[in-house]
């Protein structure tokens, strides 16, 4: 038996674990690129659904042929602070109209049961009151979903901001993975 075959052989095991790892590695950029995101809830803004702090995983698949609908939780760039991912819920859709009155957020014309919320949607954060120019009653433009946050009262989202478009929705929450204690489906 000669040297050289034990040395072939551990070299053939040093490249199976290092094609190993590159197919690992590769696989899973493909994963968070074009299948499932995970995000770090930044502030309390969804509140009575996602605390701040959580961690959360988002699907990318649907986006392709299915817009967002009323009542998912989405993500998407901020389009006042770029490169910062939001995350809120999905009130209304392209053609519907909204409104805010007297503490209740209406959807064509009916009042919209949302028990998850805390606050009040017609309570602004100070220093932002209509700083995206939207009249009430509003409809969504056509390619846009009206977002807000859980946390009414502290919630940066389509109120200020305006509509986002469904292009620029990055994911569908689909679940909170931490804390252990606290995981669970959106």
């Amino acid at each position: 038996m000669s040297n050289e075959e034990p040395e072939k052989g551990a070299l053939r095991s040093i490249l199976d674990v290092v094609a190993t790892i590159a197919v690992a590695i590769v696989a899973a950029l493909l994963l968070r690129t074009f299948v499932i995101g995970v995000y770090v809830v930044p502030t309390g803004s969804m509140l009575g659904t996602i605390q701040e702090g959580d961690m959360l995983v988002g699907e990318k698949v649907t986006l392709h042929w299915d817009a967002p609908h009323v009542g998912d939780v989405v993500t998407f760039d901020s389009p006042l602070e770029p490169g910062t991912v939001l995350i809120k819920r999905v009130v209304a859709t392209a053609g519907q109209t909204i409104d805010l009155r007297d503490g209740v957020l209406y959807v064509d014309g009916q009042a919209r049961a949302e028990a998850y919320t805390e606050g009040k949607p017609t309570e602004s954060l100070s220093g932002l009151q209509g700083s995206a120019g939207i009249q009430y009653p509003y409809t969504v433009p056509a390619g846009c979903v009206f977002c807000m946050g859980d946390n009414r009262t502290n919630s940066l989202d389509s109120r200020y901001f305006g509509p986002v478009s469904v292009d620029a929705v990055s994911s569908k929450g689909l679940f909170i993975y931490w804390p252990l204690t606290d995981a669970r489906t959106l």
